[in-house]
This record gives structure tokens, C-alpha cells and sequence, in this order.
């Protein structure tokens, strides 16, 4: 899912004017700076793309009911909107309608509120500020001779690993494909939501 993320975010600092989408610092740095010196449409463009991230994590929030991963919780469902929303931003996108940010934004907002907590670690997919701050608070920690978690650690650098090799592979297909880059982290999304329906599935049967 990090690795789906890193292609999404790689095609939107490409593709919309430098524009960051799986996460929101940058866009909410921009909305306070353009609302001194921008036209009023740029800073309500940036609010919509805030807006539609929020609502995107407001949509898993009404289907999952525990911040634990655990089975049975609308996984697959709900990847396979976050891929539907890929397709559709890819359509968008296409013909110059705004409304392919804010499509994309709410893509990513939904998966970021699929990643939940996790083997004792808050984990966020869309975003690395996070990982990256417990993972120096856990080797600073270390250095005080205290516990460190190595299967914490591992779970941290796949993710930061795979948000990486997303943007990789999303800058690669970009250069290419140009917005239809975005068939990949949908065509995952799906082939997710497949497996964990299968997966859900077998395991339903063996209780």
C-alpha cells in the first residue's frame, strides 16, 4: 500500500503542477500561503483538494469499526473504491478537470485511513514524516540501552521502502504514460482487494 501511494504522490508532483496528493502538509502550507497573495480560485482549489482527502478517510471511517487490523473489516471493499477512484481520476485528469485532484486526494485519504494500527505501531501509508520520526525515536532510544523492536523496525522500512519504489516506478510510467501512469496503483488496489477477499474467505471456512 506504501509503494501504491509513492506512484500516486510521484504522478502528482509530475502532473499537477508540483502538486503533493497523498499527503497534506505541503497543500496546507500552500492554502495559508496563497490566501496573501494568490487569486481566490487557486486557494479554494488547494481547500477542495484538503476537503476531498478528509472526506476520502471520513468514507473509511463509516466502514471500519476498530483501528486495529483484524479480519472481516471491509478491506477489500474498500480497496476496490480506492482503485475505482484512480480510474476515475485517470478519466479526469485526461481532459484538464480539477476534479481529478480532488479525486486522486480522496483516493488517498481513504487508504490512509485503511492503515491503522498494527503491531504496536501507528502506521500511515500515504505519508513517511511519521514513520521516519519513530523510527529515529526508536534508534535514539536504543543508544539509552532501551528495547528496541526489531518487528517494528522491519514493518517501518518496508514501508518507507515501498513508498520509495512507488515513486520510482510512478515517475518511470509517468515519463511514458502520462496520467494513465495511474493504472498501476489502481490495477494493485484491485488485485489487493481480490486476494484479501480470497484470503477472508478461506479463513471464514476453516472457523
Amino acid at each position: 500500500m506504501a509503494l501504491i501511494a509513492g506512484s500516486v504522490n510521484a504522478v502528482g508532483l509530475l502532473g499537477f503542477t508540483h502538486q503533493a496528493i497523498s499527503h497534506l502538509s505541503g497543500t496546507a502550507t500552500l492554502v495559508g500561503a496563497s490566501l496573501t497573495r494568490a487569486p481566490l480560485t487557486e486557494s479554494l482549489h488547494l481547500f477542495t483538494i484538503l476537503l476531498s482527502f478528509i472526506l476520502g478517510a471520513a468514507f473509511s471511517g463509516f466502514f471500519l469499526r476498530n483501528r486495529t487490523l483484524k479480519l472481516s473489516r471491509h478491506y477489500d471493499f474498500l480497496l476496490f473504491t480506492e482503485g475505482c477512484l484512480l480510474m476515475v481520476s485517470i478519466w479526469l485528469l485526461q481532459d484538464n478537470y480539477p476534479a481529478g485532484h480532488y479525486v486522486a486526494s480522496a483516493a488517498c485519504g481513504l487508504q490512509n485511513a485503511l492503515a491503522t494500527t498494527y503491531s504496536g505501531a501507528i502506521v500511515r501509508t500515504t505519508h513517511m514524516t511519521g514513520i521516519f520520526t519513530d523510527l529515529g525515536i526508536m534508534l535514539g532510544e536504543r543508544l539509552r540501552q532501551k528495547h528496541f523492536d526489531k518487528r517494528k523496525a522491519v514493518l517501518f522500512l518496508l514501508l518507507i521502502t515501498g513508498f520509495i519504489s512507488g515513486g520510482v516506478i510512478g515517475a518511470s510510467l509517468f515519463s511514458y504514460f502520462r496520467f494513465n501512469a495511474l493504472l498501476m496503483p489502481a490495477s494493485l488496489c484491485f488485485a489487493l482487494a481480490l486476494s484479501y477477499r480470497v484470503y477472508r474467505s478461506k479463513m471464514i471456512r476453516r472457523r
